[in-house]
């Protein structure tokens, strides 16, 4: 049977050989100009399946096979076919395999020979049109889909490439390693097609689909943005023809802008009040520093002198008098002492009915414990209390203290 097999192939590719330059002629012009060749040449080539007709009205044309070869030995830009039909060749993969178990385990080595082959067959067809069908996606995205003229048309192959780019991935899913080790077993060549071949094929292909899904991402951006541009240069072309008098009129005098020409940045950037910004320091001095130097313009009269005499007589005696909110506050700091516990200066100064206006209160609590030695500051935490400012950014607005013991 290999015999008739090994003739059988000779004289296809015989043929191939012999009519080389018909075949060519119809894989470049899709058909067969009958015309030009002979009848008994075209009926040979139908009969050894190289030609076919599709019906009685329609010209001879090449067999997808021939034309998928040809594609694939010339690496031919128009070849956009991708083979995706990963899980049929999956599943014929492990009916093989099983047929070779089978056959080791009955000793049948014949027949186990014969399937080991046909698998090896399948597994290395299987990793060639994964890569093949990567180096066909590359193919026509680094020649940026130079076989069509078109904007349009190019944006329309570049969804197609996504699509079947989309569609191999998915495909890609229907790898089961474990499932496939499993069939494996303990076979040493089993496990060497049906987990290392693959593992690596389905690897690399992987990586090469995520990078060829973002390069056409990116060529369908560029895409998107010549299309815009060119169909603002031809609406443009098209009013110069309905308006030849139109003139651009002069659009930086103009208080109102139109979008399309006001496309400039915003000189100066939001910015918010901030006084305790360190940055600005040195600007705010300068502020000041200006601001002062007003007034020591002003002309200064000076007038003369008059001897002055000194009171030499004893001075009566002063007497300080103690301060009513000083004393509340150290009294405060006490009641904080002897209770332990912290307590908010507002519920002290209710609890208290004091009459000094709260904030006032407040401020007299904060510097009585700034006064305090830094010793004394140890034993005592105090805590404001309040919310930062809504309009002044840096700003915190104090509504209460609290104060306790540490």
């Amino acid at each position: 049977m290999s015999q008739v097999l090994i003739q059988a192939g000779s004289r296809f590719l015989n043929a191939l050989g012999r009519h080389s330059d018909l075949i060519m002629h119809a894989y470049v012009n899709g058909s067969v100009d009958e015309s030009n060749f002979s009848r008994k040449i075209l009926e040979q080539l139908i009969q050894l399946g190289i030609l076919w007709r599709p019906d009685p009205q329609s010209a001879l044309r090449l067999k997808s096979a021939v034309r998928n070869l040809l594609e694939s030995g010339l690496q031919d830009e128009r070849n956009r076919n991708i083979n995706a039909n990963i899980g049929t060749a999956l599943a014929s993969l492990k009916t093989i395999a099983e047929h070779y178990k089978e056959s080791l385990h009955y000793n049948r080595f014949n027949e186990a020979h014969a399937y080991m082959t046909d698998l090896t067959e399948h597994v290395y067809q299987l990793t060639e049109s994964l890569a093949n069908s990567v180096r066909v996606m590359f193919s026509r995205i680094n020649n940026e889909f130079g076989y069509v003229s078109s904007v349009d048309a190019k944006i329309r192959e570049n969804e197609l490439a996504q699509g079947q780019v989309s569609e191999l991935l998915n495909q890609l899913e229907c790898f089961r390693f474990d499932e496939l080790s499993e069939i494996a077993g303990g076979n040493r060549e089993l496990r060497h097609l049906l987990v290392v071949a693959l593992q690596q094929s389905f690897s690399k292909a992987t990586q090469e689909l995520s990078v060829a899904q973002a390069r056409l991402l990116d060529l369908l951006g560029r895409f998107r943005e010549f299309q815009g541009r060119t169909r603002l240069l031809k609406g443009f072309l098209l009013h110069m023809e309905h308006h030849p008098e139109f003139a651009p009129g002069n659009y930086p005098n103009l208080t109102q802008v139109p979008v399309l020409f006001n496309q400039s940045a915003a000189m100066l950037k939001p910015a918010s009040i901030d006084v305790n910004q360190v940055a600005h320091e040195q600007e705010l001095q300068q502020i000041v520093a200006s601001l002062s130097s007003v007034y020591r313009r002003k002309p200064v009269v000076s007038e003369p002198e008059k001897a002055s005499t000194i009171d030499v007589s004893e001075q009566q005696s002063v007497d300080l008098e103690s301060d009513p909110l000083q004393e509340e506050v150290d009294a405060y700091f006490c009641e904080v002492i002897d209770n332990g516990q912290s307590l908010s200066a507002l519920d002290y100064f209710s609890q208290r009915e004091l009459e000094f206006d709260p904030e006032v209160w407040i401020y007299q609590v904060i510097g009585g414990y700034q006064a305090l030695d830094d010793e004394d500051k140890q034993f005592f935490a105090i805590d404001p209390v309040g919310r930062v400012d809504e309009r002044y950014t840096g700003n915190f607005v104090i509504h209460d203290v609290t104060l306790g013991l540490r």
